[in-house]
């Protein structure tokens, strides 16, 4: 492995900018990003995305791990932006978010426990601002806070289904009891804020813009006018500077920030995706879910954000995803199933037909496992023949970057023929016509409904003016659809929006299709049973 020197050198990073924050890992300054950014040096933006995934995931980590790697071994300076991990699904059901295999980010345990401990600095600003906000409601409450209609929760990094309702205040004296809940902190708006913000200004000023809840006459209160926004700034300084590691192969990582993939965009931070470019030739960045959600976000409101257009896109696809899709149970999809594959293939052909409206030269990434049928890999390798797209065999997880070589090739000439992602629909476009849009053409739905409930919060919301910016759509990550029973390519469908939540300091307006945990619950053998810590202190099981 690389001295962090060794690795920051790579990346052009003289030893004032960055320090380092424990064993393998090192904090980049921001007014570094800043400066390299403002250099106007750029290279290629590739982004990973995926298939409509199975509870098992199809790769996308592994995939993006292993193909910057195998950039690095093409001759070009290539990087892997990644999230960061939340302790939630690594106690939970996925286990650790470090990839796997030979295609991993190092020190993977570190990384996947707390690293520099960025989630826990996010958890405390977001606390910060409850406790000042119930301090406020407890001395009088001058702003006149309304607790019926106060909208900010408290945050764990933990999946902890026992808090997901509660009432607050019971018993305290002077403060009016209210119902209130926890949400993990990768579903924090802070977490949100933090992954968009350009600068330490723009940092304290997202914070300031977070809609607490209203007062008398209807009136937004926020967190600036409750003293917040300095304290929980300041919380977050270290945060907002982008940590640097590497992949197994060597090759530099930047694994910062983890918004949800529902609630927020779901992808590290723009300041990691610019410092990538600023350093790179290529920067390989992972969306959350498959094109509909993770893709859409990153085009629809990370790129506009940051004022650049991805490059080249890749498609992580698996034999077993795409079984699945065709109506093989989780137990027949393990094997192989010609007729539930040839079934699935409509589920791709909608991914790829998504990433076409959405402007990506797209190459597909077969991301294979032992046991992967040829006579299947042959149908989808025809597939996407017939769609003009090539797909790749990728070996990551087995053969690390060696594996990687012909997809990093491929991708390469897919980002030399210049085509540029364009977002679905023009700033300025009226909330529920950007839900129609995004659900019409990436979805395949015939249309959007409002409920009663979504009326009534987008016409207030348009009121006050916080209607403004992108629609981030929250919906089940499993289906194409707004219903997660509904596989492969669902037709003949509507949409329907529950709800509306307003993330004002992230810049987005949250439309529910359908009820969206925020607090998940662990399963029946939660990964944090297999994790451990010898005598010599050396943890077991974290991956």
């Amino acid at each position: 492995m690389a001295s962090l020197a060794e690795l920051a050198g790579r990346l052009g990073l003289g030893p004032e900018e960055y320090a380092a924050a424990g064993a393998g890992a090192a904090k980049v300054a921001v007014r570094s990003v800043r400066e390299r950014a403002a250099s106007g040096r750029r290279g290629k933006l590739v982004l990973v995305t995926a298939m409509t995934p199975t509870r098992h995931g199809e790769g996308k980590t592994v995939t993006t791990i292993g193909l910057a790697d195998g950039l690095s071994r093409c001759g070009v300076r290539s990087t892997a932006c990644l999230r960061q991990p939340s302790l939630g699904p690594v106690f939970g059901i996925k286990g650790g978010a470090t990839g796997g295999g030979r295609a991993t980010v190092e020190p993977a345990t570190e990384i996947n426990l707390g690293f520099t401990g960025d989630i826990y600095a996010v958890g405390a600003a977001h606390n910060l601002l409850a406790a000042l906000a119930d301090n406020h409601l407890f001395h009088g409450n001058p702003l006149g806070l309304d607790p019926s209609r106060y909208l900010w929760n408290r945050t764990l990094d933990a999946e902890d289904r026992a808090l997901r309702h509660l009432l607050i205040g019971d018993g305290v004296p002077k403060q009016v009891p209210y119902r209130s809940s926890f949400l993990i902190t990768a579903a924090s708006e802070v977490m949100a804020i933090l992954a968009l913000a350009r600068d330490y200004d723009d940092l304290r000023t997202r914070l300031g813009r977070i809609l607490v809840g209203y007062g008398r006459e209807d009136r937004p209160i926020r967190a600036k006018e409750l003293g917040a926004s300095g304290a929980m700034a300041a919380l977050l300084r270290h945060a907002l500077e982008p940590n640097l590691v590497q992949t197994a192969g060597g090759t530099p990582a930047l694994v910062h920030a983890g918004p949800f993939g529902n609630l927020a965009h779901g992808t590290c931070s723009r300041l990691a995706i610019e410092l990538g470019l600023a350093t790179s030739d290529y920067a390989v960045v992972e969306a959350g879910f498959a094109t509909e959600l993770g893709a859409e976000k990153f085009v629809d409101i990370v790129t506009p954000a940051i004022g650049v257009d991805v490059d080249a896109a890749v498609l992580v696809v698996t034999q077993r995803g795409l079984r699945v899709q065709g109506g093989a149970s989780d137990v027949e999809s393990a094997h192989p199933a010609p007729e539930a594959l040839r079934r699935g293939l409509e589920n791709l052909e909608k991914h790829l037909e998504n990433l076409e409206a959405l402007g990506a030269a797209t190459t597909v990434a077969l991301n294979r496992f032992p046991g992967d049928s040829t006579e299947e890999s042959e149908a989808v390798r025809g597939l996407c023949s017939r769609r003009g797209v090539v797909a790749v065999d990728a070996r990551g997880f087995g053969e690390g970057g060696a594996g990687m070589e012909e997809l990093a090739r491929a991708v390469m000439r897919s980002a030399a023929e210049g085509r540029r992602t364009r977002p679905l629909y023009p700033p300025g476009t009226p909330l529920v016509r950007q839900v129609e849009i995004v659900a019409t053409r990436l979805y395949g739905a015939d249309g959007a409904d409002e409920r009663p409930e979504a009326v009534e919060g987008r016409t207030h919301l348009e009121s006050i003016g916080e209607a403004e910016g992108p629609v981030c759509l929250a919906k089940t990550p499993l289906s194409l659809s707004d219903d997660p029973k509904r596989l492969n390519r669902p037709r003949d469908f509507r949409v329907a929006v529950h709800r509306y939540s307003r993330s004002a300091g992230a810049g987005f307006t949250v439309a529910y299709l359908g009820d969206i945990e925020t607090m998940p619950g662990l399963p029946t053998r939660p990964a944090a049973e297999a994790i451990d810590l010898t005598a010599e202190g050396a943890v077991t099981g974290a991956y």
